[in-house]
């Protein structure tokens, strides 16, 4: 019998972006769901004798081994070199003489607990394709003027080239893999301004990456430095960037919670996530583009309740349409 993601038997309302995040419209589209306030952890994280389980691969990367991100902390000595932890998980299913589908997951160490179960259990059961998991942290800090701030709330592709450029190649060679061109076979995700990078790396590299998950996406202007193309930072997305330009083959689902960063705060401040990411799902929504928007009650800033209970029911939406053309 085929098991379904708590998400799926929860999510019996929708929400439309509204001006107010304090009081969102209701619609029935099957696009937009509310869920909670109460939550509890999807059946597929439930790990069972009979169900395969991937390996896991880690190894750590230092940044004077990078040509891209070199460090932006400085003493007087120069640049203050860094590491980041790297985890990569191998489905028993994968087939290692084919080009691997694959998902890049920022801040990845924190998905560890989630992520390996949810694709044992999915891969398993069929609903997605034996994919690779490259769970890769940041180089550190948070917000301006951190390694993670430059990094992940840039409002370019640098990001995204840094994977393709260093990351991948690198894994490719250690872990004797290879990887999809097809930007079909390639998912990228993340909570908070892991969650923007994840976006900036499709839309600014569609010919890699069409297919986005994002929790509490700081879509918001916490950019730094600051870049005069984008100068709301990630708030450009939904105030600019999308209602302005052609439609581009990115299928994203997003989650926001009641309770989200600057949830009190005005339009003014550029600052709240609540309304940032209610934009985000009507400017999607106005552009014809495929998406899932979650609002989740009674919940806070990227809060785990909401990502063990819908991770499974979020990567099953995602991958829907793999090996066959999408509409």
């Amino acid at each position: 019998m085929r098991s379904f993601s708590l998400v799926t038997l929860l999510a019996s309302t929708s929400l439309l972006a509204a001006a107010d995040p304090a009081t969102p419209a209701k619609t029935t589209d099957n696009v937009e769901f509310t869920i909670g306030p109460v939550y509890a952890d999807a059946p597929e994280l439930a790990v069972k004798d009979d169900v395969p389980k991937g390996e896991i691969l880690q190894f750590v990367m230092k940044s004077e081994d990078s040509a891209i991100y070199k460090g932006i902390a400085k003493n007087q000595t120069g640049v203050v070199p860094y590491e980041r932890k790297v985890a990569v998980y191998v489905p028993k299913q994968l087939d290692k003489k084919k080009p691997a589908p694959f998902i890049v997951a920022q801040d990845g160490l924190g998905y560890l607990g989630v992520l390996p179960k949810s694709l044992d259990t999915l891969i398993h059961e069929k609903r997605v394709p034996a994919m690779v998991a490259i769970m890769i942290n940041s180089g550190g800090g948070d917000a301006q003027g951190s390694q993670r701030g430059l990094e992940y709330d840039t409002v370019s592709g640098l990001y995204a080239e840094f994977i393709e450029k260093e990351v991948l190649p690198k894994i490719e060679k250690d872990y004797d893999l290879k990887f999809s061109k097809d930007p079909d076979a390639r998912a990228t995700m993340g909570g908070s301004s892991g969650g923007a990078a994840a976006f900036s790396m499709a839309w600014f590299h569609p010919e890699w990456y069409h297919r986005v998950l994002t929790y509490s996406g700081t879509y918001v202007n916490q950019q730094s430095p600051l870049n005069p193309e984008s100068p709301h930072g990630a708030w450009e997305y939904h105030e600019h960037f999308i209602p302005k330009e052609k439609a581009k083959p990115i299928r994203i689902w997003l989650q926001v919670s009641e309770n989200d960063n600057g949830s009190k705060k005005d339009e003014a401040s550029l600052h709240n996530w609540v309304m940032a990411n209610q934009r985000m799902a009507a400017a999607l929504k106005a552009k014809g583009y495929q998406y899932r928007y979650v609002f989740s009650e009674a919940a806070g800033h990227t809060d785990g309740r909401v990502t063990k209970q819908t991770l499974p029911g979020a990567l099953e939406w995602l991958w829907e349409g793999y090996g066959k053309k999408e509409k």
